[in-house]
C-alpha cells in the first residue's frame, strides 16, 4: 500500500501541468484568483518544513512535488496576469 501511496503522491501534483499549459496557451490567467493562488502557495510553504522532517516518505514526496509544481502555477498566474 505504501508503494501505491508514494506513486499517487508523485502523480497527483502533476495535474497542475494542464493548468499551466492552459494559461500559457490562452496567454491569460484572469480566471485564476491571485489571492487564492498565493494563499494556497503560502500554506504549502508553511507546511513544507514539517513535511521535509517527516519520516513518512509519502508525505515528503507529495510535499516536494506539490511545492515545485504549485510554485510553477503561481509563477505562471502572475506572469500571465494582464
Amino acid at each position: 500500500m505504501k508503494t501505491i501511496a508514494l506513486i499517487a503522491a508523485i502523480i497527483l501534483p502533476l495535474w497542475n501541468i494542464p493548468l499551466i499549459v492552459r494559461i500559457i496557451k490562452r496567454r491569460s490567467s484572469k480566471d485564476i484568483s491571485i489571492p487564492w493562488a498565493l494563499g494556497v502557495w503560502i500554506c504549502f510553504l508553511l507546511m513544507s518544513p514539517e513535511a521535509f522532517r517527516s519520516p513518512d516518505i509519502v508525505w515528503r514526496a507529495f510535499n516536494v512535488m506539490n511545492l515545485i509544481l504549485f510554485t510553477a502555477v503561481v509563477s505562471t498566474v502572475l506572469i500571465y496576469r494582464k
